[in-house]
C-alpha cells in the first residue's frame, strides 16, 4: 500500500515539474473560458431569458465554464498515455512491481494538478470582471479539492478510452466528441429545469452536473444543500473509472 502511494505521489510530482517548465498549454486553454465569461455571459445575461435564481448570469456560468475547461484538459490527458505507449515508456512502467491501479490513479490525479493550475488562472480573471464569489476561504479550498478529484475521474475515463484507441488522431476525435455533449447536457450554462425531459434524465447520470453543482454552491450561491449528494456521486464516478481503467490498462500496449 505504501509503495503504491509512493508511486502515485511520484507521478503527481512529475506532472508538477512538467507544468513548472512548460505552462504554455495552461495559459492557452484559459482563452476559451475568458471568452465565455466576458462575451457570452454578458450577452445572454442582458436577455434575462434564463432563470438563475437572482444570480447574475455571468456569475452563474463561471463554475460551469471553469469545470468544462478542466474537464477538457483531463479528457485529453490520455494522449500522454498513448505517447508513452508509442515511446515505450509505458511498457517499461507496467513490467515493474508497481500495482496497475497505482499507475492509473497516479496518472489521473496528476491531471488533477493540471486542473488546479487551470482553475487558479481563471479565478482571478473572474474576480477582475466582477464575478461575486462567496467570501469564505474554506469554501474556496473545498471547491479546489472537488475540482482536483473530479478531474482525476475524467482523466481515468481518458485512460480507459486510450486503452481502446490505437492512434492519437482517433483518441483526439473521441475526446472532443465526449467533452462537449457532457458540457451542454449539464447544468453548466442553464438550470436543469430548462432542459427537455430526455436531457434532464441524462443529466442525472452526467458526472459533470454534480461537479458543477458542488462548485457553484461553494463559490457562487453558498447553497450547500446538495453538496453531500454531489460528493457521493463524484466518488462513485471516480471509483468506477479508476477500476475500469485499471482493468483495461494493459490493453494500451497490446
Amino acid at each position: 500500500m505504501l509503495k503504491a502511494l509512493k508511486n502515485m505521489l511520484v507521478m503527481i510530482e512529475l506532472e508538477m515539474r512538467r507544468l513548472w517548465h512548460d505552462r504554455t498549454e495552461i495559459y492557452s486553454r484559459a482563452i476559451q473560458p475568458i471568452l465565455w465569461m466576458t462575451i457570452y455571459g454578458p450577452v445572454m445575461g442582458s436577455a434575462r431569458a434564463i432563470p438563475t435564481g437572482g444570480v447574475p448570469y455571468t456569475d452563474f456560468i463561471t463554475p460551469g465554464v471553469m469545470i468544462q475547461t478542466t474537464t477538457f484538459v483531463s479528457i485529453l490527458y490520455g494522449l500522454t498515455m498513448v505517447w508513452e505507449r508509442d515511446s515505450g515508456i509505458l511498457k517499461k512502467l507496467l513490467v515493474t512491481s508497481a500495482p496497475r491501479y497505482s499507475v492509473v490513479v497516479g496518472r489521473s490525479m496528476a491531471s488533477g494538478v493540471r486542473a488546479i493550475f487551470q482553475a487558479l488562472i481563471i479565478l482571478p480573471i473572474a474576480f477582475a470582471i466582477g464575478v461575486r464569489f462567496v467570501p469564505n476561504p474554506a469554501y474556496f479550498l473545498l471547491a479546489l479539492i472537488v475540482i482536483f478529484f473530479a478531474s482525476g475521474g475524467f482523466a481515468a475515463t481518458s485512460i480507459l478510452i486510450a486503452s481502446f484507441m490505437k492512434t492519437r488522431e482517433r483518441f483526439m476525435g473521441i475526446g472532443q466528441a465526449i467533452t462537449m455533449p457532457l458540457f451542454f447536457a449539464s447544468n453548466a450554462l442553464y438550470p436543469l429545469q430548462m432542459m427537455p425531459s430526455i436531457l434532464r434524465e441524462f443529466s442525472a447520470y452526467n458526472p459533470l452536473s454534480y461537479v458543477v453543482d458542488a462548485v457553484r454552491g461553494l463559490l457562487i450561491t453558498g447553497n450547500l444543500s446538495n453538496l453531500l449528494i454531489d460528493l457521493i456521486a463524484i466518488a462513485i464516478f471516480n471509483i468506477t473509472m479508476f477500476t475500469l481503467a485499471s482493468v483495461s490498462l494493459r490493453r494500451i500496449i497490446e
